[in-house]
């Protein structure tokens, strides 16, 4: 899920950068540090929105740039269990895929396609339902929902993983398939006779 976070911290302002506009320099500072960054509370952070900070700094001894106090939010994504996502497919290989759901790449494993035998072909680089017929490849846009997550605290890496075999979960053109094929399938409703009496 995505959010916007407020924070608090205080951001360094070198020498050679005195002369410049303070929330600018402040606000370039900060994404240099949170920018990227992977925090188990947090998620991954995307980037720096803006930023208010303190023109009144402080000095430390044996440093000449000015500490001061800011308050700024972040643009995070925080990827929860049970979520619904949708991504782009990255990559494919015989262990399944790689899905880009907002920042990051979650592993969508062979077995969690779908409810078919699942053929990897390398040289046109899909991966193939033998009963089904249904191709994925790079490019593809699904609908998936997470089942794991994993960060690490102070790691630089998380781990996502997450699944299509549920209903209207998939490639997108299944789901539409199978809703049509849902709706074709539906009793009509049946008309009422009057009864005679």
């Amino acid at each position: 899920m995505f959010e916007l976070v407020e924070c608090e911290d205080v951001v360094r302002i070198p020498p050679e950068k005195f002369d410049l506009d303070l929330k600018t320099v402040a606000l370039e500072e900060l994404s240099k540090k949170y920018d990227g960054m992977l925090n188990k509370d947090l998620g991954y952070v995307i980037a720096v929105i803006s930023v208010e900070v303190s023109p009144a700094g402080k000095i430390l001894p044996g440093d000449g740039a000015t500490y001061h106090q800011a308050k700024f939010t972040l643009l995070t994504y925080k990827p929860e269990v049970q979520e619904i996502v949708e991504g782009e497919i990255v990559e494919i290989g015989d262990f399944g895929s790689f899905v880009r759901i907002g920042p990051v790449d979650a592993l969508l494993h062979v077995s969690q396609i779908l409810d078919d035998y699942i053929v990897f072909d390398g040289k046109q680089g899909i991966l193939l339902g033998k009963e089904t017929q249904r191709k994925l490849m790079s490019g593809d846009k699904v609908r998936a929902r997470i089942t794991a997550v994993s960060i690490a605290k102070g790691g630089p890496v998380g781990k996502i993983g997450i699944t299509m075999r549920q209903p209207f979960l998939g490639k997108l053109e299944w789901i539409k398939e199978d809703v049509k094929k849902a709706r074709g399938e539906a009793p009509k409703p049946v008309k009422e006779v009057a009864k005679k009496r």
